[in-house]
């Protein structure tokens, strides 16, 4: 895997939306943050329209995310929210300026539209908080997006969760969004789960349909195939008047749970305060015992 080069201070971060559409004046607390790294931020011309539930059309959106992939003096590209869209924009971008000088692609929730394509590509990306996130996550988040961001030593400490399956494993990691991991099977843009470690959360999903689409990552053999399994948060959960009878970590459970393979339960990532960075496609080693769990990047 391809790491792009590392912020430095001096450098430059564009902000933009390629999905849902941010027409409030919230990104402040985010360009004071990045100032206070030593970065500048340039502000995306995505930021601002508004098409229905979108920033701007497909063709809007692209362009802006194209015009700062293919900046050289751009460095990183900060998704400022998620939504629905990305994948609407995703083929009508070039990514062969970004082959001769990548750079990082950061964000998460429908960002793993991005970080699976650019998976694919062989590239890392960066798992983590977005700009509209900032003013409510933790001091651990914001503080962790900075060790990924200018290449410092990443590792995390987890207290033990009574589902956790004991062992070791080390592989590339892979994963984001349960919900779009399970959109993206079939197309070009599906990740490849042998050997690999599957990061996974969600939003705001019924019951019965994170079964269905766990039930689908194990039929099409990507379950069988992994290193090891990181839940992060499943949060705000929905079920039907009939309820399904499982919440969502015992759906993951009942699904995995024949497989020989460590699992980490209540991991801090995905649609919580305390959402830490997790750098995709890094290798990374994982092991899950009585006292708890360890998650280190190489």
């Amino acid at each position: 895997m391809i790491t792009p080069p590392y912020l430095q201070k001096g450098d430059t971060v564009a902000l933009l939306a390629t999905a849902r559409k941010n027409i409030d004046d919230n990104l402040k607390p985010t360009i004071d943050l990045l100032k206070s790294w030593g970065l500048e931020a340039v502000i995306g011309s995505s930021i601002g329209l508004d098409y229905h539930q979108l920033a701007g059309t497909d063709e809007q959106r692209a362009a802006d995310f194209q015009k700062q992939m293919d900046n050289p003096n751009i460095k990183a590209i900060w998704c400022v929210r998620g939504g629905y869209g990305t994948v609407r924009m995703l083929d009508l971008l070039d990514f062969s300026k970004f082959k001769q000088h990548p750079k990082w692609v950061i964000g998460f929730s429908d960002v793993t539209v991005l970080h699976n394509h650019l998976n694919t590509m062989g590239y890392k990306s960066i798992h983590g908080v977005m700009p509209v996130t900032i003013p409510r996550a933790t001091p651990a988040a914001i503080s962790s997006m900075k060790s990924a961001v200018f290449g410092e030593p990443l590792s995390y400490s987890v207290a033990p969760h009574p589902m956790n399956r004991f062992g070791q494993g080390t592989g590339e990691l892979v994963g984001g969004n349960l919900s779009i991991l399970y959109s993206l099977l079939g197309s070009p843009s599906a990740i490849d789960c042998k050997d690999k470690i599957l990061f996974i959360e969600d939003l705001d999903e019924y019951l019965y349909h994170i079964d269905r689409m766990m039930m689908n990552l194990r039929r099409n053999g990507c379950i069988e195939n992994l290193k090891g399994i990181i839940i992060g948060g499943m949060t705000k959960m929905k079920d039907n008047e009939v309820p399904w009878g499982k919440n969502a970590l015992e759906i993951i459970d009942d699904v995995t749970k024949k497989y020989n393979i460590p699992v980490i339960f209540n991991f801090p990532a995905g649609h919580i305060q305390d959402n830490r960075a997790l750098v995709m496609g890094s290798t990374i080693s994982i092991e899950v015992n009585a006292s708890g769990s360890t998650v280190v990047f190489k």
